[in-house]
């Protein structure tokens, strides 16, 4: 635990002032590359700066604004994290869907800045979505580096963890995509990240963002390491096949919530008031989607 929990602390206490960055270097021993060598330098900008949330995806406003209706949706599913009726608070979650382009990326941004957003947590996203990563691009930065560098490189933690521009919301992007994403995935080295996120700080809850379940078998991987899953149903768009499918390989107990994206309001408000209950477990929003 020591290496990673000082790598927690130095991202805590260090300043993303808009420095060139650079690259940490491969493990003694590993051969580096000609590309990475090109790589070696990246620019971030300061998002921790007043100017900060000019950097971000133009659609995360509507989250941290009172008026919206997104707002109001995320933090009713943040309370339902936050105070569970089972009593026991998660510590991770994992955001995923069954397929592609339900809008998966886009809920773990929301529902991270809506935790940030309570007097009493705080809360990282990991892009553990190598194929199609999109957490970096809507706080407006790089993917050059991050979740593979530390995986595949064995990199310094602390170097590859951004600041948002929002208080107590950090995020490790997923890098540049590997040639073995499964296996980066599921190896021991990305089990025991996830254990010391859990177990480092108790106010902490870290989101990790999965690739659909239909194009990569090792979300069902990470499920079991993780504490609960947050799934994303496009309406009109996933296949009742594939969302049962993958409740049974991940197992119902660990779904904790489902997240309907662009379900139209009069539709949904007679669901959730017919078959389920008032929103019990279930949370709504009209979005587009990745």
């Amino acid at each position: 635990m020591g290496k990673l929990s000082k790598a927690f602390e130095k991202s805590s206490n260090s300043s993303a002032s808009g420095a060139t960055r650079q690259k940490p270097e491969p493990a003694p021993g590993k051969k580096q590359t000609e590309e990475k060598a090109v790589r070696s330098k990246v620019i971030f900008p300061d998002l921790d700066a007043g100017y900060a949330r000019e950097f971000w995806d133009s659609r995360l406003q509507l989250s941290t604004d009172p008026k919206s209706g997104y707002f109001e949706s995320f933090r009713r599913l943040r309370a339902s994290i936050v105070y569970p009726s089972s009593g026991r608070r998660p510590r991770t979650l994992l955001v995923t869907s069954a397929a592609p382009h339900e809008g998966k990326g886009f809920v773990c941004a929301n529902l991270g800045l809506a935790l940030s957003q309570g007097m009493e947590h705080h809360a990282m996203m990991v892009d553990c979505d190598f194929r199609h990563p999109t957490l970096a691009g809507l706080f407006g930065h790089s993917n050059e580096t991050g979740l593979t560098d530390y995986l595949q490189d064995e990199a310094e933690l602390s170097l590859l963890i951004r600041k948002t521009g929002q208080s107590k919301l950090s995020l490790l992007p997923s890098g540049r995509p590997p040639r073995n994403p499964a296996e980066l995935l599921s190896s021991s080295r990305m089990a025991r990240l996830i254990d010391e996120m859990a177990e480092r700080y108790p106010d902490r809850i870290v989101l990790f963002d999965s690739p659909p379940d239909v194009i990569a078998s090792e979300t069902s991987v990470l499920a079991q390491n993780i504490d609960g899953v947050i799934l994303v149903v496009r309406y009109g768009a996933s296949r009742k096949a594939d969302v049962k499918r993958f409740v049974e390989n991940v197992g119902r107990e660990k779904i904790y919530g489902v997240v309907f994206n662009a379900f139209p309001e009069d539709t949904m408000e007679s669901f959730l008031n017919r078959k389920m209950g008032y929103g019990y477990g279930y949370y709504k929003y009209s979005y587009g989607g990745y």
